[in-house]
């Protein structure tokens, strides 16, 4: 049994979230060498009520989109999405990547609310918080059922994700993209084991990234490569060969996002860096705040994904300058929307025109 009950998490610690009423506070007995047991992940099936989110932010490139799981096993230090968890009262630390939750009921709310005569199809983007083919989505299957209504009414969809398990669905996303209804992103962080094992835990290789970026595009799903988030000091030097790595395995477009440290993320971040890059943290930091007019975050739009200052130019236009050397700065794919039809609600009756298949 490993030394380490945090070994393969994100996370050193459960800190409370910044809603609960009482702190906890970690305490050595003295039999912590003796009784370390690692952590089990548990997962609570949930009824959602709604399962379409919407969003006004100017700088995400979709307005809807659907998250089948809260908590994410992938267990990524950096996830903006940790804070999330302090609204059930649970820890955005470990909590976060142990305490899951499944909307059970995900694929049969959506299809109601696509059969609502109010609704109008826009692109709906799978993931965007957590991750929909994280390790629980082998044995759920949620995002397969939500795939299959998107397929069987022919809906436009984004995705994105860190897993491979992506492939698994090409049989519905190579004829939904065939008809332009569909597109993915693949999240490369870094292309170092080493880097990876710890800074995401759970989340696939870095070569299986790749590897699946080229099975996506050889089944003719567009694909764009995520070079998100970028962290100056760990992985900011890799920004020029992950993009040739995945221009090579057929991405045609690619994004980045640098290092968000919104409320709980700062401090979990920084123990951190200084668990596994003790001799950068100082360096790290400074230069992350060098990017946040001084502070750990700035929530500001249209400042948020990319920073500002020297550095987050330099960034800038090293990105720019290596997708147009590899041919990833191409116009985002538009989805086709105009092929959407309506399921028929309960009681209702097909139009006998309406084409089948």
């Amino acid at each position: 049994m490993s030394k380490d009950a945090l070994h393969g998490r994100g996370a050193r610690t459960n800190a409370s979230g910044r809603y609960e009423r009482f702190a906890r506070e970690a305490y050595d007995d003295g039999w912590a060498a003796e009784e370390v047991r690692p952590l089990e992940t548990i997962v609570t099936p949930e009824l959602a009520k709604s399962i379409i989110s919407t969003n006004q932010s100017p700088d995400i490139s979709v307005d809807q989109s659907i998250n089948p799981y809260r908590g994410c096993e992938h267990g990524c230090i950096y996830c903006y999405a940790r804070p999330n968890h302090a609204y059930v009262g649970l820890s955005p630390g470990l909590d976060f990547e142990t305490k899951l939750f499944v909307k059970s009921n995900a694929a049969e709310l959506l299809e109601k609310e696509l059969a609502k005569p109010s609704y109008r199809p826009r692109t709906i983007m799978l993931g965007g918080v957590t991750d929909i083919y994280q390790p629980i989505e082998r044995g759920y299957g949620v995002t397969r059922s939500i795939l299959e209504v998107l397929h069987r009414w022919r809906h436009p969809a984004a995705l994105i994700t860190k897993s491979q398990l992506v492939i698994r669905d090409l049989d519905l996303l190579a004829p939904m993209a065939e008809r332009g209804l569909a597109k993915a992103a693949i999240s490369v962080t870094t292309l170092e084991r080493r880097i990876a094992r710890v800074m995401e835990p759970r989340a696939a290789a870095p070569h299986r990234r790749i590897e699946t970026i080229r099975a996506l595009a050889n089944a003719g799903v567009p694909v764009t490569v995520m070079v998100a988030p970028i962290i100056p000091g760990i992985n900011d030097s890799e920004i020029e060969k992950i993009l040739k790595e995945a221009a090579n395995a057929g991405a045609t477009g690619a994004g980045y996002v640098v290092l968000r440290l919104p409320l709980e993320i700062k401090d979990l971040f920084q123990e951190w860096l200084r668990k596994y890059f003790p001799d950068r943290s100082t360096r790290v930091m400074s230069i992350v705040r060098g990017m946040r007019n001084g502070r750990d975050y700035d929530p500001e739009w249209g400042k948020r994904q990319k920073g500002e200052g020297p550095y987050a130019r330099l960034i800038a236009d090293r990105f720019a300058r290596s997708a147009r050397k590899f041919g990833l700065d191409k116009p985002r794919l538009p989805l086709d929307h105009t092929q959407f039809r309506r399921p028929i609600e309960a009681g209702g009756q097909p139009d006998l025109f309406h084409e089948c298949g």
